[in-house]
């Protein structure tokens, strides 16, 4: 007989702070400065680098966590059930990436830019495990593995080359005068990411004293390998930290990996981490992060709806500061994506972070009731959202 333990409150947490703290960033791409580049140097600040920074760690914990509850699903899902699911899923959020959130992205349905993001590359990463969960679980291993610590040797190779940039670099797909659809997201780090998240689902069938021990020690150990990798500054990242003109700036520039795609040093960098706050939660959630839990079980809707959210404060604030709102829906090629700014547009990182916190506060009571709808009712088309 299957299992029917309940969810795993660690999961779930650890998924609903990375969502609350990636609101952050896309709080940014609608209220910041238009322009501004977090990540470079010669022109940003601490605190606008690290507001930046800290939103590093949500999509490499989202795809982990993505394959963990793939694995953990098995306790109620045969094999068979489980990779028609991871297919179906696939598909599903491949086809929501380019129709329902591209309009809450953008606002507009003229198809002239369109970008595929994480979820359509979260798509094809479940359509992969989905073949993945029918061998066994070393070969999935050995496979996540390899991707992520091997996939930084086509940094040499032509990026140009649709099969190269399909896998491993940021590409358009097309590129007209009148449409362009360009993909962020290449598909082969976060295949990886997601078969290694499988295998880490297995460390939850262990006893807890032997579980944490391992959470700790793997943990510590890609925190160690982020910073030896780092330092020697030879393989892992195609762009090398250099020294900077202030010792804080130096470390910044250690730091700041790649994140398109993901590098392995970006990767050991986030993953080291999680696996720690995955160890500090496995007892319990502590009662500040009791939203975050909610909002964990519920990531796709928590998603689509707080996109939707902010953009809409966007168009609100513009049509009060300029009495018309038509920039929040024109995003006529990839340099005014996902809208074109008005003039003056942009506030300050408090004024950010005064929206983001408005977003989150808005998000938790609907994420609550939709979270206790699916645990209600359990139907099975609410699994696909």
């Amino acid at each position: 007989m299957q299992s029917t333990r309940p969810r795993l409150e660690a999961v779930d947490v650890v998924r609903g702070v990375i969502m609350v703290i990636m609101a952050i960033d896309h709080t940014r791409d609608y209220f910041g400065i238009p322009g501004q580049d977090p990540t470079n140097l010669a022109t940003t600040y601490p605190a606008l680098f690290f507001t930046r920074w800290i939103t590093h760690f949500c999509a490499p914990v989202f795809f982990l966590l993505t394959g963990t509850g793939a694995y953990l699903s098995l306790r109620r899902k045969s094999t068979s059930e489980l990779s028609r699911f991871l297919v179906t899923r696939g598909l599903w959020l491949i086809f929501l990436e380019a129709t329902v959130l591209r309009f809450v992205y953008q606002f507009n349905i003229d198809y002239r830019t369109t970008l595929l993001i994480v979820i359509w590359a979260l798509g094809w990463s479940m359509i992969v495990l989905s073949l993945l969960v029918w061998l066994p679980l070393a070969i999935t291993t050995t496979f996540g593995l390899v991707l992520i610590a091997g996939h930084n040797l086509l940094d040499p190779l032509n990026r140009t080359h649709p099969v190269v940039a399909l896998l491993h670099a940021p590409m358009f797909l097309l590129n007209t005068p009148t449409h362009s659809v360009f993909m962020t997201y290449p598909l082969i780090p976060w295949i990886g990411v997601t078969a290694v998240g499988y295998s880490l689902g297995q460390i939850y069938d262990w006893d807890a004293e032997r579980r944490r021990a391992w959470l700790l020690r793997m943990g510590l150990a890609l925190s160690v390998a982020f910073v030896v990798l780092r330092a020697i500054n030879v393989y892992g990242d195609s762009s090398r930290w250099t020294s900077q003109k202030t010792a804080l700036f130096t470390v910044l520039s250690f730091i700041n990996a790649t994140k398109y795609p993901p590098s392995l040093v970006f990767l050991l960098m986030t993953l080291g981490p999680a696996l720690l706050f995955l160890r500090a939660v496995d007892g319990g959630t502590p009662r500040l992060l009791t939203p975050a839990r909610t909002i964990g079980r519920v990531p796709l809707f928590y998603f689509a709806l707080h996109f939707a959210f902010i953009h809409l404060l966007a168009v609100i604030v513009c049509l009060v500061r300029y009495g018309t709102a038509h920039w929040m829906v024109e995003s006529p090629d990839l340099g005014h994506y996902p809208f074109t700014p008005p003039p003056g547009w942009g506030y300050s990182l408090a004024g950010v972070y005064l929206v983001w916190a408005i977003v989150v506060l808005t998000m938790y009571p609907l994420c609550r009731w939709f979270a206790a709808l699916k645990q209600r009712r359990g139907d099975a088309w609410l699994s696909y959202l």
